[in-house]
């Protein structure tokens, strides 16, 4: 068993490496080694527990979804909050009224039955969208409006399929006791995700343990603590981890940078379990029965569901018709849609498996679709920017206790005014210290004489309240 496992997770690291290298996203490897290793093709594993894999899939969610409002800066959630936002609410709504609406017309399904499929997959995925912004350089405005887009989106998903399923087995309450508890959901979850933020702050800052590990179990305990409040008081417990991920990832605390590098590699891990036990739960075979019903609903998706709600979302904001039509085409889904279709699968609405079936199928093509031609359709619209260089090596300051200073990271621009000037002739504030430079891929130790040339990145050992006017000096903007 161990010697599996080990082989599942080595497998895993070389799936992602295949899938960046073909633009496709993460989660193709890891649910095609799921499906492999599963019932149908090598028959290694039996698993169809729906109700366990749901219960699982909750919980790795918490953290992951953490991680990705952990790593949206200040500024980037700013420049795009209004749009981003709104289509993490009302475009998921809208996207989920007009695809069930069609879905009930053209495949004659009950109204109620194609607004409960079209809720599961109206959610975009931020790992697929993650990574496909991460590896292609594409304009800040619109990677940004789709990060945060999806990283945001899933609780509306999560939400109404949750109130589908309600209505469909007939335990939903009035309207306005659903709408009330909506408005709660998404109020609680902020209000419960920034008391779960300040609380966490204060036992970092006075916990004041030897071991890094201590500051990283704290976390989870923190994340964890923040979920179970919410759902022990009704409220959306992923949108304060969201919020929580958000307001911690922009604020200092000790040992930050050891707290975030765990957050990394346990959301790496948590994709490779959650992709891989999704894998483990579908069965080719029956794809061949819903292969047409899943095409259509993608086609719909992509083609009126999907434009319609996002060019209604951005009418009071400012962006181009090709901007949006790129906006458009980043709706890619992904793992949250798979999840949701174990929720009628554990409460015994889809006993026959159709729905998963669907929606499984319906994201493997959007994922093969729209993943492998987003990248290529930002080209085709010049909206690539020239990719940076990322540095072979890091200095990072860890501390374990509340400090002042920090270790920034500067790129030196083309126009700086600082290039060709030694570091003695700069300048800087006495409070400033430039550690060391990359150039090249290479560490350069500075000294006065050293002079600074342009894409030099630095590591300026700097008080925090002055990291940006140093950023500002450095590159004359």
């Amino acid at each position: 068993m161990v010697l599996f496992l080990s082989l599942l997770i080595i497998l895993s690291i070389l799936a992602s490496k295949v899938s960046s290298r073909f633009g496709l996203p993460l989660l193709i490897g890891f649910i095609l080694i799921g499906i492999i290793v599963g019932s149908d093709v090598l028959n290694l594993v039996y698993f169809d527990n729906a109700d366990l894999t749901k219960r699982v899939a909750d919980i790795l969610l918490i953290f992951i979804i953490f991680e990705g409002g952990f790593r949206i800066t200040r500024g980037e959630f700013r420049s795009v909050a209004g749009p981003s936002l709104t289509l993490a609410t009302l475009g998921v709504a809208l996207t989920s009224g007009i695809l069930g609406l069609i879905i009930h017309f053209a495949l004659g399904f009950d109204l109620i039955y194609s607004l409960l499929i079209s809720s599961i997959i109206s959610s975009t995925d931020a790992a697929a969208v993650f990574m496909i912004t991460r590896s292609n350089p594409i304009k800040s405005k619109l990677a940004s409006t789709l990060n945060i887009e999806s990283a945001a989106n899933d609780p509306m998903a999560i939400i109404l399929t949750v109130t589908f399923i309600q209505i469909a087995m007939q335990s939903f309450r009035s309207p306005l006791i659903a709408i009330l508890s909506l408005l709660w959901q998404f109020a609680g979850g902020i209000i419960i995700g920034y008391l779960a933020f300040r609380i966490s702050m204060f036992v970092f800052h006075h916990l004041n343990s030897e071991s890094r590990g201590n500051y990283n179990i704290l976390m989870l305990g923190c994340i964890l603590f923040a979920y179970g409040i919410s759902d022990a008081l009704k409220a959306n417990g992923i949108i304060a981890v969201f919020f929580m991920g958000y307001w911690l990832g922009n604020a200092n605390f000790p040992a930050k940078r050891s707290v975030s590098g765990f957050l990394e590699s346990i959301a790496a891990m948590f994709n490779i379990a959650l992709f891989i036990m999704l894998g483990l739960l579908a069965f080719p075979h029956r794809f061949a029965a819903v292969w047409k019903e899943a095409l259509i609903i993608v086609a719909v998706m992509m083609f009126v569901a999907r434009p319609f709600a996002l060019f209604i979302s951005t009418i009071p904001f400012k962006y181009s018709a090709k901007e949006k039509v790129f906006l458009m085409w980043g709706g890619i889904k992904g793992a949250v849609p798979i999840v949701l279709a174990t929720y009628p699968l554990a409460s015994g609405l889809d006993s026959s498996g159709f729905i998963f079936d669907v929606i499984f199928f319906a994201v493997f093509l959007s994922c093969i679709i729209q993943g492998t031609t987003l990248g290529l359709l930002a080209k085709a619209f010049s909206f690539t920017e020239r990719r940076r260089l990322e540095s072979p090596h890091t200095i990072e300051l860890h501390s374990l206790r509340s400090s002042n200073v920090e270790m920034a990271e500067v790129r030196v621009d083309e126009n700086s005014p600082c290039i060709d000037r030694p570091i003695s002739e700069m300048n800087l504030d006495k409070d400033l210290l430039i550690s060391s430079i990359v150039r090249d891929g290479q560490i350069v130790l500075p000294k006065g004489s050293t002079v600074v040339k342009a894409n030099d990145i630095l590591y300026v050992l700097a008080p925090s309240a002055k990291v940006n006017e140093l950023a500002v000096k450095l590159n004359g903007v």
